[in-house]
Parts: structure tokens; C-alpha cells; sequence
């Protein structure tokens, strides 16, 4: 690293090293039954070089040749990509918990027994087929630049998700649990899961319409999705965004506050600073139902003129190898604040609707304009405050700036859930398509 980074300071106005180094284990029980078990190892080093404000990257699984590393990354500066930013000095961060040691007790063996045992127990609850899928994460990463920045981190990151299936089907009931180290499944996280699946076990066909819907966890990244397509300094940029002179204003029911917090190290997968080095930090998007801030890597933040925010990740919508992506902002630690009711509250004020357990193409619609068209995956159905069976065929739509000022309750709780930590929440009048 020592030669690269003399290279770099030779050859270039700026630069910016990122090493990463990730254990992945990936466990499947499919019937109970074992199905699966992989492995897989991310590890090299990138650089980003500017050079008269122009932006090069190149990258290595492995560092044998800083010199042709170097030569790629400045071979690269033809593609004239424009970057009027500099790579930050960050000092002072926060020291986080973002590590276990006792993920080394994770092995797996000791998680293929505890699939096979929430398996035996869902299956004594239900008589349904149960699969889980479950694995853990390490990682270590480094960054260094020109701006005299030298930062690192090391995560540990352990979850499970059992589904319960419904006969006939591919689709169940699911909820996952995070956490930095192994940890068995409580009763009552079990018992929660195997009540909610037999009380959709009949299966029904009913009139669509508008209803009211209650959006679990698992299916709020369906929402929370088109939120941070509007709030993505990229998309201002582009003016693909409806919320560009928002800022200030009130733009959903009032009982809504989202924010993300990277720095809550009481959640697994906690930052102090993002994929540029950049400090992380506590950001409001919404507050009682206002939008409060945009997010921004280094990028879209000198293109707006404004301040970065801490959001420069290697992410993509699937999984890949982080050593080859470059940074994009991203919303990676939301969290809705919780209500005040219990999720069974929510469920006695439905005198008519829907449960969506799950969302089948959450990407259809128009994302950027706050549309949603999804399926159930699946759908219970609710009369006169008790579920009664589940929908088969059926999908919700809707936009997100007509459904979420129509806040009927919030779960007194969260769960974490894809994209965050999310409470489930009623709103009023959601479109429900069946085939009635």
C-alpha cells in the first residue's frame, strides 16, 4: 500500500485507497432438510485518483503490480468523468460497537442446529413446510487519502429468517432477525410468526376495492423504496425527483417521522463514516410528516452545491463485488419511528382489509414518481377485526404521497426488515385488485 500510495501522490492532484476484506457464510434449510451452505471471500483494494477535476478508478483483487493499478486508474481519467469535490479529512469520529467477537461461536454447524430447531418448532405450531434462510458477515475495511484521512472499521453482522409456506405456493410468512453475534430465536418471536400463518391458512376470494391495509415490516421498503428514489441527490440532480421544492414542507400524515442513523451501533451494521471517508451522522428525512433533508454522496453534493451528508456507499440494488462498485447515495440505516399501538390494536380497528405480509415486484410503477403496483406475498384478509384466511391473486397499489397522509395507527414497535427498522402501519383507502 505504501508504494501505491506514493504513486498516487505522484501522479495525481487527489486520492483515495479503499481496501476491503468480507467473510460471507450463506445457509439455507429448505423442508428442514439442509439445502445449501456457501461460502465466499470479497478482498482487494481500489483507487479513485482526480486529476484537473477529472475522475479516475481502477481496482485489484490482489495487490501485486501498484504500478498497473496506478496505469488503469489514470488510463481511466479519458473518460472525462467531471469531479469538483475533494476527498474529505475526517477525524474524530465516533468510536462505534460494530463488532462481536463471539461471531466466531457462529459457526455453521451451530446455526444449521438452530434452523433445524425453529423448523421443528414452526412445524409443531403450523404442519406447514418451514425454510430458513440464515449466514454471517465480517469484514474489515480501510480507507486512506490525499486529504490525510486514515480510517477503518470492522463489522460483524449475523441473521436468520424463517418462512413458514403456505401449501401451494412459494410465498409465507417471514420476519428476520438482526444482530452482530449469534443468538437463538426467542418463543415469542416463533409463536408471533406461527399465529399470524394459521390465522391466513383459509383461502379466500373476495371483492376488491378500497380497504384499509396494513403494511407489515417486511413489506414497508415498498414505500420506503420510492422515498429514497425522491430524496437521492442524484435524482434532484437529474429532476426525476417530485420532491425538489418540498424541503420545509409537509408531505405526509404528521404521525410519520423517518430518519437515518448510521451512528445507532445498538443495530448491527453501524457507520462513522460512508465508502468516501466521509462522517456519518443522525439525518432526519422526514419529521411529523415534513421533509427535512436530501442525502448526498461527494458526487451529487458538488453538482447541488451543497454540503455532503455522509451517504457515499458501494451498494447496488443486487449482490456484487463491492471492490469493483463506485460510491452512489444511499439510505442504508432507516428507521420509522414506532406509534403507540400493539400490533394487535391495528388489527381490531380493520373493520375490512388487508394485511401485506410481503410485496411481489416492488419495483413496478414508477419509482421516482412515488407509484407502487405490487402483489401480495402474501395477503391476509381482515373482517370486523380478525383475520379470516388470505387473499390468493391480489395486488395493492397506490403512490406513496397519497397512501402515507392517510396514517390510521403505527405498531408501538420496530423490526428490522429490508433497507431498515420499520413498525407495521394502517393507512386508510388502499386500492386492493382481486380477481372478483
Amino acid at each position: 500500500m505504501e508504494k501505491l500510495t506514493e504513486l498516487a501522490k505522484k501522479h495525481s492532484d487527489q486520492f483515495e485507497l479503499y481496501t476491503l476484506h468480507q467473510t460471507q457464510n450463506t445457509i439455507r434449510l429448505e423442508d428442514s432438510k439442509l439445502k445449501d451452505i456457501q461460502s465466499s471471500i470479497q478482498s482487494g483494494v481500489s483507487i479513485r485518483i482526480i486529476k484537473d477535476n477529472r475522475l479516475g478508478f481502477a481496482y485489484t483483487k490482489k495487490l501485486q503490480k501498484p504500478e498497473e493499478l496506478m496505469q488503469n486508474a489514470l488510463n481511466s481519467l479519458k473518460g472525462g468523468v467531471e469531479a469538483r469535490y475533494k476527498f474529505p479529512h475526517t477525524e474524530g469520529i465516533p468510536q462505534l460497537n460494530t463488532y462481536d467477537r463471539a461471531i466466531d461461536e457462529a459457526t455453521n454447524t451451530a446455526i444449521v442446529e438452530e434452523g433445524r430447531r425453529i423448523c421443528s418448532i414452526l412445524e409443531e405450531k403450523t404442519k406447514a413446510q418451514v425454510n430458513i434462510y440464515a449466514g454471517t458477515t465480517t469484514g474489515e475495511m480501510q480507507i486512506r487519502n490525499s486529504s490525510n484521512s486514515s480510517l477503518s472499521s470492522k463489522t460483524s453482522y449475523y441473521t436468520i429468517t424463517p418462512y413458514i409456506i403456505y401449501p401451494g405456493s412459494a410465498t409465507g410468512i417471514h420476519r428476520s432477525l438482526f444482530s452482530k453475534t449469534f443468538q437463538k430465536a426467542d418463543d415469542s418471536y416463533l409463536n408471533t410468526l406461527a399465529e399470524l400463518y394459521n390465522r391466513g391458512k383459509q383461502e379466500l376470494n373476495i371483492a376488491g376495492g378500497k380497504m384499509k391495509g396494513l403494511f407489515m415490516p417486511e413489506a414497508m421498503y415498498t414505500l420506503i423504496w420510492r422515498l429514497q428514489s425522491a430524496t437521492n441527490g442524484e435524482s434532484l440532480y437529474h429532476k426525476q425527483s417530485p420532491l425538489a421544492d418540498k424541503s420545509g414542507k409537509r408531505i405526509f400524515d404528521e404521525r410519520l417521522t423517518i430518519s437515518d442513523n448510521a451512528l445507532d451501533d445498538s443495530k448491527p451494521g453501524a457507520r462513522a463514516f460512508d465508502d468516501e471517508g466521509t462522517a456519518c451522522q443522525h439525518l432526519p428525512i422526514i419529521k411529523k410528516g415534513v421533509l427535512m433533508n436530501y442525502y448526498y454522496d461527494l458526487y451529487y453534493a458538488s453538482k447541488m452545491h451543497a454540503e455532503p451528508t455522509g451517504h457515499g456507499f458501494k451498494t447496488s440494488l443486487w449482490p456484487g463485488d463491492m471492490i469493483s462498485m463506485k460510491p452512489t447515495p444511499t439510505l442504508q440505516h432507516v428507521t420509522i419511528e414506532p406509534g403507540e399501538k400493539e400490533f394487535s390494536q391495528l388489527i381490531r380497528n380493520m373493520d375490512r382489509g388487508i394485511i401485506v405480509c410481503g410485496a411481489l415486484g416492488a419495483h413496478s410503477g414508477n419509482i421516482p414518481n412515488g407509484d407502487f403496483s405490487i402483489g401480495l406475498s402474501p395477503g391476509l384478509y381482515v373482517e370486523k377485526g380478525e383475520i379470516i384466511g388470505r387473499i390468493k391473486d391480489a395486488m395493492v397499489a397506490g403512490n406513496i404521497y397519497e397512501t402515507m397522509q392517510q396514517v390510521i395507527d403505527i405498531e408501538n414497535m420496530v423490526h428490522p426488515a429490508s433497507t431498515g427498522y420499520y413498525p407495521a402501519i394502517l393507512f386508510d383507502n388502499v386500492s386492493v385488485a382481486t380477481k372478483n
